[in-house]
């Protein structure tokens, strides 16, 4: 497994850790890398990936809600969700990876983490986002 895919799990295991516990992002960070003894890049990127996400979050989610037909955020499971925070941060953020490579690891960590549902409704919704704004980079693209 790649470095950068590495990075994008632990990315969504930190998410999914941070939206169900209260506390403090910082201490959360500190403990989570001290328990998965990340090697530097991995690392780097993973923590870029996660503020990025949790800075932009509000706007993040307000696109998410644009593009996710008939579904509410609060219903989406906890994984698909996140999974689609990453992708729409990557995709609209200067994090240099290709539209279709971002599109399609979300799709394979969808696979791996979610339900079998899960990739196709990944795919599907940040592929519209992608098709609407991701290729524009304009005014509502923001930056990590």
């Amino acid at each position: 497994m790649g470095k950068r895919r590495s990075s994008r799990e632990l990315a969504l295991k930190f998410l999914y850790q941070f939206e169900l516990n209260e506390g403090n992002v910082d201490e959360q960070m500190n403990s989570f890398i001290e328990l998965n003894s990340l090697k530097d890049e991995i690392e780097v990127f993973m923590k870029e990936l996660v503020e990025a996400v949790i800075k932009q979050k509000t706007e993040i989610d307000e696109i998410i809600q644009k593009f996710s037909e008939n579904w509410l955020l609060d219903r989406m499971t906890v994984i698909d969700r996140n999974i689609l925070r990453i992708g729409t941060c990557e995709l609209l953020s200067d994090f240099s990876t290709p539209p279709k490579v971002v599109i399609n690891e979300a799709v394979d960590i969808a696979k791996k983490f979610g339900n079998e549902d899960s990739p196709e409704f990944i795919n599907g919704i940040l592929d519209k986002i992608y098709k609407e704004i991701g290729h524009k980079k304009g005014p509502l693209s923001f930056t990590g």
